[in-house]
């Protein structure tokens, strides 16, 4: 429903197999364990730690709230992987689980991929902990999942070409220096507001005010009878300019043979000080991304067909 992207990982030895969100919004491992009771774990895989050799046992108490609910379970190490790409890392044992987006996704876990500075209980991240040079990875993310991929390390060079790349301003999320948005010829200036790209959230998200001045007038026919009359927005950062139409930034959700039309930006009051805006999907499924740890850069990219 284009709401999530998974990939599949692995843990232990031999590998157990789930479906996590490689999720660039937050930096911690978690599985759900194979000693949890909550519904959530009756439905999707969980981990077996008697069945892993190099399982190693911490047992600190391990807890994460993020915006869409909580997890809560203990600590330990093993053996992770994409691919056949490892490292012997630090995670979190869920043995519980609130909120509804448990319950409804179909991930088993996360795969933090920010930087370690928000890594709950400072555990060292995926990324730090591999052994690779290059430590840099790229999303496509397409409305046809059978589409959509990953590439560790690097990016898909072949079929697509960097627009810009921007310097992270800020080491926690991926957060870029956002000068402004706009809708059509309405430019909103961004202040102290940072472009967060994150693969881990569905839509384009940021504080209330702000986000409001963004959408003012747009209304969206649940049947999608308007698209071509509402108007482009757009994002720019570093002085480079993203335009969205409205058949980037609406969803079309297909159930039971019915499509209805959502906007896929939202408003919403956040704490104060966090002065972000949280850049999903919706902008990435337009603007492939690639993530370069070793220059603390992302990179926005466009098919090759496409570049003037």
């Amino acid at each position: 429903m284009n709401a999530q992207y998974f990939i599949e990982t692995t843990i232990g030895t031999p590998p157990q197999k789930f479906t996590m969100v490689p999720d660039t919004g937050s930096s911690n491992l978690w599985v759900y364990s194979h000693s949890c009771w909550a519904i959530p774990c009756w439905t999707h895989s969980t981990f077996d730690s008697s069945k892993s050799s190099t399982y190693v046992k911490d047992g600190q108490d391990f807890n994460i709230t993020y915006g869409s609910g909580g997890i809560k379970g203990f600590a330990a190490k093993d053996v992770a992987r994409i691919g056949d790409i490892e490292a012997t890392m630090q995670f979190g044992e869920v043995t519980s689980a609130s909120g509804a987006s448990f319950l409804a996704s179909k991930m088993s876990g996360i795969m933090g991929l920010a930087y370690d500075t928000i890594s709950v209980d400072k555990f060292p991240t995926f990324m730090d902990q591999v052994s690779l040079k290059d430590k840099s990875f790229s999303f496509y993310l397409h409305t046809n999942p059978a589409e959509s991929y990953m590439v560790i390390p690097g990016m898909d060079s072949e079929n697509y070409s960097v627009v810009q790349a921007h310097k992270v301003v800020e080491e926690k999320y991926w957060a870029l220096k956002l000068d402004s948005v706009n809708q059509g010829s309405t430019v909103i200036p961004a202040g102290n507001i940072k472009a967060v790209i994150d693969s881990g959230t569905s839509l384009l998200v940021g504080p209330k005010a702000f986000v409001d001045k963004l959408i003012a007038g747009i209304t969206v026919d649940s049947g999608c009878k308007n698209l071509d009359s509402l108007p482009d927005i757009g994002f720019t950062m570093d002085g480079q300019h993203y335009p969205l139409t409205a058949k980037d930034y609406v969803l079309q959700v297909t159930q039971l043979g019915q499509t209805e039309c959502l906007l896929g930006i939202q408003s919403m009051d956040f704490p104060a000080g966090f002065d972000y805006f949280i850049v999903g999907d919706v902008f990435m499924r337009k603007y492939p991304s690639y993530f370069n740890l070793n220059e603390n850069t992302v990179s926005f990219q466009v098919a090759k067909e496409t570049v003037a």
